[in-house]
């Protein structure tokens, strides 16, 4: 940044003013520290028309043609995967927007920014057609089935709309951060995760919770992530606690608990710092297989086999796991970390299939398409990439 505020200070002749500051940008970064992040570029497309970090993205779950992402710079924007056009910018945001996704049906696109403020768009009229504030906003997801919303606030409550006629519903959790939610395959319960490390099972119509996890059965810490397998029948809820629980959606009971293991050198962290040395990041459900994977700050990615309740594989990482994703419908897992780059892990055997990089900085979030051909990721370098990850052994 220093060096592009010299750049400025500079008088150049007219003509020539674009070429040297974009050249100075390009030095600054090839010499930088993150040299190595920096030579390797894998990734068929960028979208740069973030200023800051971009925090969310999420691709249209009809076409998978358009992305959606979000950034520190107040800004979402809606865009074309395949060269980066910019179909319209979702404008009105006064805070960083960690939120945004599509319908399922990709007709609208809502985006939610950190203070609560949440916009919903109509994706082929470019317009806002509903707009709604509520708390700190901690998560936001749609419905999978129809044109409802749903979303998590700092203050415990879980909202529920209607759109675009903004009917409204509010589950009321206990008076701390609905740190985490997910709508179940069934469309009529969705599970939240809260900061006291309790969870509940909310039935949508009724508005009543249907199982509370709490105390022993609960977690010690925050939650940070909630998964359900294809059918719904099983949760699984992770926490800054490492432990990730298998619970049974029916019966609300616990069915098993995952914890890691912590790894021998943790002693030579400095004291103070040990508690926050390792946290469950994501976890998810694979589709054909009867495994689970669950992603740790400390670089860990464990595979553990639900019909043994057992792990089965630990792929490590250098650095921490954002976030994880199965692909639809085989058993590869993807993961993006904290070094900038994604990887795809064959879980039945634990190795890595293959790593793609390109950013400069942490990826924050990604995207899989359906056929698990591209993905989509943002980072803290300002921008979103697209990678093709077509495999010869499809």
């Amino acid at each position: 940044d220093d060096l592009a505020d010299e750049m400025e200070d500079v008088d150049f002749e007219d003509e020539g003013a674009e070429e040297p500051e974009a050249e100075a940008w390009e030095t600054e970064d090839d010499e930088g520290v993150e040299d190595s992040m920096e030579a390797q570029d894998d990734s068929e497309g960028t979208f740069s028309l973030h200023s800051a970090s971009v925090f969310c993205v999420s691709l249209d779950p009809k076409t998978n043609t358009l992305a959606v992402t979000g950034g520190e710079d107040d800004k979402a924007f809606v865009w074309r995967v395949s060269d980066g056009d910019l179909l319209f910018e979702c404008s009105g945001h006064k805070d960083s927007v960690t939120c945004a996704g599509f319908s399922h049906d990709s007709v609208f696109v809502a985006t939610g920014d950190m203070s609560g403020l949440i916009k919903v768009w109509r994706v082929d009229a470019k317009e806002e057609v509903w707009s709604f504030e509520v708390g700190d906003l901690e998560w936001m997801e749609w419905h999978t089935q129809a044109h409802v919303l749903l979303a998590g606030t700092a203050d415990g409550n879980t909202w529920m709309w209607k759109i675009p006629s903004g009917d409204c519903k509010t589950f009321q959790g206990p008076a701390c951060p609905a740190t985490c939610g997910r709508i179940l395959p069934d469309g009529k319960r969705a599970v939240v995760g809260y900061e006291d490390g309790t969870m509940r099972i909310w039935d949508l119509k009724q508005g009543t919770s249907l199982h509370v996890l709490k105390g022993q059965d609960g977690h010690q810490d925050p939650l940070t992530c909630v998964a359900s397998n294809q059918d719904g029948s099983l949760i699984m809820t992770g926490s800054v606690d490492c432990h990730a629980k298998l619970v049974n959606s029916a019966t609300g009971k616990v069915v098993c608990v995952f914890k890691m293991e912590s790894v021998a050198p943790k002693a030579s962290i400095g004291e103070g710092e040990e508690a926050e040395s390792n946290s469950v990041e994501s976890l998810g459900f694979c589709n054909v297989m009867p495994l689970a994977a669950v992603g740790y700050l400390d670089g860990t990615l464990a595979i553990y086999d639900l019909s043994t309740q057992s792990l089965r594989h630990k792929c490590q990482h250098e650095s921490g796991i954002v976030q994880l994703l199965w692909e639809e419908s085989s058993a590869v897992v993807y993961t993006c970390s904290l070094d900038g780059a994604v990887r795809l892990w064959d879980a039945r055997s634990g190795k890595m299939i293959s790593e793609y990089r390109g950013h400069s900085a942490e990826i924050l979030d990604f995207a899989v398409n359906k056929d698990a051909s591209i993905v989509v990721t943002t980072s803290g370098d300002h921008q979103a990439k697209v990678f093709c990850v077509q495999r010869p052994d499809r």
